[in-house]
């Protein structure tokens, strides 16, 4: 079985079209966490693929996707997050970028 691991992704992206697409992309990946923040538990294929999907909606020289990897998913343990200034609120409605 592949080891999976646990990223935060977070992104910059210049144009309302990409920020569209490439927040689809991290919904198909990933948990929401902010608006432009997802939790993601991936194997090495799948970071892959979502790398690949990604390279093909942003512009290089305008965008940015940052992973940050928080090491295997299996040695996590409990995720505790927490907030300064407004109260972090699990998102468990679909988001819609416009």
């Amino acid at each position: 079985m592949a080891e999976r691991r646990n990223y935060i992704v977070t992104y910059d992206i210049c144009d309302p079209k990409r920020l569209r697409r490439v927040f689809k992309t991290c919904r198909d990946f990933g948990r929401p966490l902010q608006f432009s923040v997802f939790e993601c538990d991936l194997t090495r294929l799948e970071k892959a693929q979502f790398e690949e999907q990604l390279r093909a909606h942003i512009h290089h020289d305008e965008d940015q996707v940052i992973f940050i990897d928080l090491g295997p998913s299996a040695l996590r343990g409990e995720r505790v997050i927490t907030a300064l200034g407004q109260t972090y609120e699990k998102i468990d409605q679909p988001c819609f970028v416009v």
